[in-house]
């Protein structure tokens, strides 16, 4: 690969992160606008404009943002001109994304995301002696994103036909995503899942909203019917969903935690049956294994036992295996996406080829 043109791309993903971060901030500015909000609030009580506040604070707190620069990039692969829907789209995609994490925390028990408190934590904090209350309020802060996300599309001003045809990808997505989630869980109930069952859970729980949905929303607010070009864009969708999600894993066994912005080992804690976590488990010996049996769904594992579980992935390669796939999965998104020259703009197709090896290298 040539180093040059993987940074101009980094480059321009970066540019397309921050100007979004600059509209994300504006947008949840006119919700709550002293002269005429756009969202109308009870007059009363003071839990409604925290909600905001929490939900407004782990959106603006960070995150890849990979979901921008997917949807912005799928428009510039139509055109160089600006395009009307995309930055609704984006907030929306990423609203939608705030949703997960706060009930994916509460889900996983999360204390910290981003850098903070989790949504759940923070509430937690302010109600000590009603941790049922807090459970209620960090729920509804996750719904109140997940309907913020789909009112942002309908009550846009977009032209109508293209706002319903967003929503409507957007609403497919949300409910997929849930179905995800679901399946999540249950892949737990299964001591050694197939790696088939994993790779099911990477695509409904996170690739169908976090490369797919961007894909068809980019194209659609550019004027092309993403519907013709659906197979190859689940495929690159696919493949580069999968290198995300088993490099999150090594990340989250082998990653740093000032880098990542939250402690690693949560699945091993967890007890969660990631791809890294069902590789240990596949290469485990007797003893190791019964060292990974008490550590698996140890709320309270300590850094030496995560140590421990750390050396035994390291003895059996799992750290470089890990890689290897992840790296495997990203040049098939790679070559995917080097088929669309010719027919689609040459730096977007450009971003879409090189971008899975980003993917794969990151640190957080």
């Amino acid at each position: 690969m040539d180093d040059d043109s993987l940074t101009a791309v980094l480059r321009r993903a970066a540019d397309r992160q921050r100007g979004f971060n600059d509209r994300f901030a504006a947008y949840f500015d006119s919700l709550t606008d002293a002269a005429g909000g756009a969202l109308e609030t009870p007059a009363f009580g003071r839990f409604t404009a925290r909600a905001l506040d929490l939900v407004r604070e782990l959106s603006l707190r960070g995150g890849k943002r990979l979901r921008v620069v997917l949807l912005y990039e799928a428009a510039a692969l139509v055109t160089d001109e600006p395009v009307t829907g995309l930055d609704e789209a984006a907030i929306s995609i990423e609203l939608l994304h705030t949703h997960g994490l706060i009930h994916d925390d509460i889900i996983d028990d999360t204390p910290v995301r981003r850098g903070g408190p989790s949504t759940y934590y923070a509430y937690l904090r302010e109600f000590p002696d009603r941790p049922d209350t807090a459970l209620a309020l960090a729920v509804l802060a996750g719904d109140l994103a997940a309907f913020l996300s789909v009112r942002v599309l309908l009550g846009s001003g977009l032209p109508p036909a293209l706002a319903l045809a967003m929503a409507a990808v957007h609403a497919d997505v949300g409910a997929t995503t849930i179905t995800g989630q679901i399946l999540d869980l249950e892949r737990d109930f299964h001591p050694e899942p197939s790696t088939d069952l994993l790779n099911a859970v990477t695509e409904y729980k996170s690739t169908r909203y976090s490369v797919l949905a961007p894909l068809r929303l980019g194209l659609l607010a550019a004027g092309a019917d993403p519907s013709e070009h659906d197979g190859e864009l689940r495929r690159y969708a696919t493949a580069l969903g999968i290198a995300n999600q088993i490099h999150d894993d090594w990340l989250d066994l082998f990653g740093d935690a000032e880098t990542l912005g939250k402690s690693p080992g949560s699945d091993i804690r967890s007890g969660r049956r990631s791809y890294a976590v069902r590789a240990l488990l596949a290469a485990a010996d007797k003893s190791e294994r019964e060292l990974l049996d008490a550590a698996l769904g140890d709320p309270d594992g300590d850094e030496e036992t995560l140590d421990r579980v750390r050396d035994i992935a390291r003895a059996h390669g799992i750290d470089r295996s890990l890689r290897a796939e992840a790296e495997r999965h990203a040049r098939e998104a790679a070559a995917l996406a080097a088929t669309w020259r010719g027919r689609w703009r040459p730096d977007a197709v450009a971003l879409f080829t090189l971008l899975p090896t980003w993917t794969v290298a990151r640190d957080r």
